[in-house]
């Protein structure tokens, strides 16, 4: 059950795309199962950057992660399904946008060539007057317009709000504001105004593949550019305890290549994808690693437990996260892989959890029949199987209600990149974070 006073418990969760969101879901519903005395609906305080943001934001408006995995997952079963071609629709408007710029740019780059070809040709000139067509090029590919309108509406429901200053337990959001390059903490005094959904959409709005988010006078990118995690927030807000999830580690193919597995020993044949998500995830480990050391020092008195993905795990690193197929499996891989790192770190864990009255469930961790999904052509039995019913009913409930009367819609849009709190809060500078990289 929930502990709302002492030990101040947290989760941190980090970006990694749509493979990110899915590893989570497992990671939790393993995590929610093992630790007696921990719900993740109610922390103390929860952070989420880029991908790590839509999750985050359901579970503080209490979805908890076997919700999340019926939602994002199991989703033919739900009323409201979330699916990933939500995140890849073409960036129409942007498009628009910067194609109506053509005829301006072009009639500049003309002019410019000419006024140099009139003294003397160069080449050089040329090729630095047609430069300006550049600002023709769209921001981003896809549209995340589709993803924000979907949590609105999640959170519109009754119970639930788009609102943070709505919420009974404190809600973080991090983005990059895209002209000072800070980090921006919304749910924080401030940066508590913008809709929850708003403040998702422009955490993860990764540069090049989302253009950036305008919220007021502000445009913001992926929270992720800053740091990893931002768990220094979760800890700044009184965290005692900080369960922190990164989905993206480096992957190493001398391990993975051993007898018997099939991965490649060299990256580099896989091509220009696989280099850069390589090359990606090696910047995010090098960073939080240097973050989680500081994190020791600075914060002395909290306890942070870091689960992710073993460094050779094929399973994830060339997963294709838009099968259906693929997505059950690597929720399912990501759920019994966190169960077998809590076996395998139970003597660790142990004194740690229970410094905060949290036990380690081991009879659940040692059921072998356990699983986040049913096997294919096997019903699920026991508490699996209530548990489906269950959220599946739920989920038609509210379906059918929302149905009926529209719930009341809580957004209050922003009218500017900042605002007064009113002396609600401390007066703490939201901006304020430390110099680590997680």
């Amino acid at each position: 059950m929930a502990r709302r006073g002492d030990p101040k418990i947290g989760v941190a969760l980090a970006g990694g795309g749509p493979l990110g969101s899915i590893y989570e879901i497992g990671a939790l519903v393993a995590l929610h199962e093992a630790f007696d005395g921990v719900d993740f609906t109610q922390c103390h305080a929860t952070v989420g950057v880029s991908a790590g943001a839509f999750i985050a934001s359901s579970l503080a408006n209490g979805l908890t992660p076997r919700d999340l995995c019926a939602r994002f997952i199991e989703s033919e079963d739900h009323a409201e399904p979330f699916e990933p071609d939500f995140l890849m629709r073409p960036a129409l408007a942007e498009y628009a946008r910067r194609l109506a710029r053509l005829p301006d740019l072009a009639l500049g780059a003309f002019s410019a060539w000419f006024d140099r070809s009139a003294a003397a040709y160069s080449t050089r000139g040329f090729f630095e007057a047609v430069q300006g067509f550049t600002r023709a090029l769209p921001n981003g590919v896809f549209d995340n317009d589709a993803g924000a309108a979907y949590l609105a509406k999640m959170f519109g429901r009754s119970g639930r709000t788009n609102d943070f200053r709505e919420l009974r337990h404190r809600l973080f959001i991090v983005a990059t504001d895209l002209d000072s390059a800070e980090a921006v903490v919304f749910g924080s005094p401030g940066y508590d105004d913008v809709p929850i959904s708003e403040a998702v959409k422009a955490s993860s709005a990764l540069p090049g593949l989302y253009p950036p988010a305008r919220i007021g006078e502000r445009d913001y990118v992926d929270g992720a550019l800053k740091k990893t995690l931002h768990a220094s927030v979760a800890l700044r807000a009184g965290a005692k305890l900080l369960v922190c999830i990164n989905p993206l580690v480096p992957f190493n193919a001398r391990l993975a290549s051993g007898e018997g597995r099939r991965a490649p020993k060299r990256l580099a044949d896989e091509g220009l994808v696989t280099v850069l998500s390589q090359t990606f995830r090696a910047l995010i480990q090098s960073r939080m690693k240097v973050g989680m050391e500081r994190y020791a020092h600075d914060f002395p008195d909290a306890d942070i437990l870091l689960f992710e993905p073993a460094r050779d795990d094929e399973t994830i690193f060339f997963a294709n996260v838009f099968s259906y197929a693929d997505r059950r499996r690597l929720a399912e891989h990501a759920y019994s892989h966190t169960r077998a790192e809590l076996r395998r770190r139970a003597t660790e864990l142990e004194p740690v959890l229970a410094r905060h009255g949290v036990r380690l469930d081991h009879a659940a961790l040692a059921d072998p029949e356990r699983r986040l999904i049913a096997a294919p052509g096997k019903p699920a039995e026991g508490l699996a199987a209530e548990t489906r019913r269950l959220s599946t009913a739920l989920g038609r409930l509210d379906h059918a209600l929302a149905q009926g009367g529209g719930a009341r819609s809580r957004d209050r849009i922003a009218k500017s990149g900042r605002k007064a709190d009113g002396g609600k809060a401390e007066k703490k500078d939201a901006r304020a974070h430390s110099r680590d990289g997680a």
